[in-house]
């Protein structure tokens, strides 16, 4: 049979065949540096050459076993080609939230590139395609925890830029509760909050030192992990997600490894000079309409890009609605529609949540935040009880250290320290919609090995609401470099 299967082929083409896709299977190890691969080398030689293993077997059976098992190496090919195009060129992302609008909006779907700051190589590598890390209908993980590998990533096109948008897995996203409700949410903040009902009440912070008030967020986050974990009811089971599977993100990057960024009134600041904003970004603003229900015509929402979901009514006839300047200026001009357009302001509206760190008193608002120094990879920062909130999670979780305060002094890996060396590269992401947007004001830096891609156009754009157009036709195959 195996002869018979090499007679009616021409050797040439085949050897060819061999030679090429060896060529380019070796050119692939040496980018991803991994020479392991080399043990697949005798099977490409077998599929084109010698023809030991009957690869195609189903071939020469009958009736529904063909049937069926051309169907299976079909859609076994596909996942195949799908898993390692996913990992190692691009992929699919759909924008799921507003925190970007109006820069990318949602129900946009990216291409994103992985090849733009270079592929991972897979953490988890066995994992079902298509999946980030839940099977559909089955509700399990989509992925097996054995091998894990350590953070590695090849050789890309370059490095993030200061002002790209990057998809990024969600840092605070290490620990979730497995409840449908509660998975989206940060459980390290569900945890402070549950813990200060619990034991932070009547608090006077102002009469706290240090390292008392260091133990006093200890006890909190203890106090409420103890809630969530007493719950399960209500909660679900805490699980921990490899960084690979955690949930992806899409935001800009506004702060690079290295700089001090700070935000003084919304605008942000590196190394003291302001950055560019975005043309598009939002503000969240106090609309006080002149009659109730909200009297938005649809032509004018088109008109200034306000959707239903940002008409959220406050208080009767206001409504507290995020725009930009532009839809914010022609707004007011609508004075049979209007009484007043002005912007929320931290003195008259509450945030969003506490800002990063939320182990402690910065009085750090969404508007006005930091300075805050953004780790660089080789990089030392002087560690005090004054600062090392902010950087606790960087060196205890991303960079997998044991890290202890005890008596003002701080101990890493069992030892008293006075500074920290960074193993990697930190970048700070905020979204466009700067009012609505959770980002690093409330869960600090984004580690350079969350890092995934960069969109690069929008392929496909659908409006979730359905006001005017189903698909925004006017955003197809947009490059994502134009929106600045």
């Amino acid at each position: 049979m195996i002869d018979k299967r090499k007679k009616n082929l021409n050797m040439k083409v085949q050897w060819t065949k061999f030679i090429i896709v060896l060529v380019l299977y070796l050119i692939f190890l040496f980018w991803v540096k991994s020479w392991l691969g080399l043990v697949v080398v005798p099977f490409i030689y077998d599929a084109y050459i010698s023809k030991k293993i009957n690869w195609q077997w189903w071939k020469d059976s009958t009736g529904p076993v063909r049937f069926i098992m051309s169907w299976v190496d079909a859609i076994v090919f596909a996942l195949i080609a799908v898993y390692f195009i996913n990992i190692f060129f691009f992929q699919n992302y759909v924008i799921p939230s507003s925190s970007l609008e109006k820069s990318l909006l949602r129900g946009d779907y990216l291409f994103v590139s992985k090849m733009s700051y270079g592929p991972r190589i897979p953490q988890t590598p066995l994992t079902m395609p298509l999946t980030q890390h839940t099977l559909p209908i089955f509700n399990s993980k989509s992925y097996i925890e054995w091998p894990h590998w350590d953070y590695r990533r090849v050789k890309g096109f370059g490095d993030v830029q200061l002002n790209d948008i990057v998809v990024f897995n969600y840092p605070a996203g290490d620990t979730v509760m497995m409840a449908d409700k509660y998975q989206a949410q940060d459980y390290y903040e569900t945890c402070y909050s549950y813990g200060m009902d619990v034991y932070g009440k009547n608090v006077n912070h102002d009469s706290l030192t240090s390292q008392q008030q260091w133990d006093f967020y200890q006890k909190v986050l203890a106090e409420g992990a103890k809630v969530i974990k007493d719950n399960p009811g209500e909660f679900g089971v805490v699980d921990s997600r490899p960084t690979d599977r955690r949930e992806n993100y899409v935001k800009r990057c506004v702060g690079l490894p290295g700089q001090t960024l700070q935000i003084k009134e919304k605008i942000v600041y590196l190394d003291g000079k302001p950055n560019k904003e975005p043309d598009n970004v939002q503000y969240t603003y106090w609309v006080d309409f002149i009659n109730s229900p909200i009297p938005m015509p649809e032509e004018l929402q088109v008109e200034l890009d306000i959707t239903n979901e940002d008409l959220r009514e406050w208080d009767g006839k206001v409504c507290c609605v995020p725009m930009t300047k532009h839809a914010a200026e022609e707004l007011s001009k609508h004075t049979d529609l209007v009484n007043s357009v002005k912007m929320v302001t931290d003195a008259d509206h509450a945030d969003m949540g506490k800002t990063y760190p939320v182990n402690a008193n910065t009085g750090w608002t969404r508007d006005n935040y930091g300075p805050i120094w953004i780790p660089a990879k080789g990089k030392s920062i002087k560690l005090t009880m004054d600062n090392i909130a902010v950087y606790e999670r960087p060196i205890r979780v991303y960079e997998d250290n044991q890290l202890e305060v005890k008596n003002g002094k701080i101990y890493i890996n069992g030892k008293e320290t006075t500074e920290y060396t960074f193993k990697m590269d930190y970048y700070w992401m905020m979204g466009d919609n700067r009012h609505n947007s959770l980002d690093s004001r409330y869960w600090g830096f984004v580690p350079e090995d969350h890092v995934v891609g960069k969109p690069i156009f929008i392929w496909l754009s659908i409006n979730p609401e359905n006001i005017g157009s189903k698909i925004r036709w006017n955003r197809l195959f947009n490059m994502v470099d134009n929106i600045k």
